[in-house]
């Protein structure tokens, strides 16, 4: 599985990368690759504020339909349109091409796993 070193990521499989006060989140290679072929993603609409767990969206595949959660607190500013053509971004790119929604943070983050406590985390 590939875990960047230079994102963030939660227990529930998003990455977080942090730019500023901007959020990229979107779902891990080892998401992307449980959930198999992806064949539909829902997003919400800019300007949705959430709080750390909200459930924003849903990525449905072949197999199975698995809710998305915010892992940081703030206002979707940009959410990735090409996902709606395109969905199988999420297999093929899911840590560029794939990213899913951007949040201008609320407050400072915490709770985030690093790329070795995440590599653990799936490692069983």
């Amino acid at each position: 599985m590939n875990v960047p070193s230079d994102l963030l990521y939660t227990s529930t499989h998003e990455w977080v990368r942090i730019e500023g006060d901007i959020a990229t989140i979107g779902i891990t290679d080892h998401a992307q690759s449980e959930l198999g072929d992806i064949v539909f993603v829902e997003l919400p609409n800019p300007g949705r504020v959430l709080q750390v767990g909200d459930t924003f969206g849903s990525v449905e595949s072949v197999k199975t339909v698995s809710d998305v959660y915010a892992p940081v607190p703030g206002e979707v500013t940009e959410v990735n349109g090409a996902l709606g053509a395109q969905s199988e971004l999420l297999n093929s790119d899911p840590f560029g091409a794939g990213w899913l929604i951007k949040i201008r943070m609320s407050s400072s983050v915490e709770g985030l796993l690093d790329a070795d406590a995440y590599s653990a985390s799936i490692a069983h």
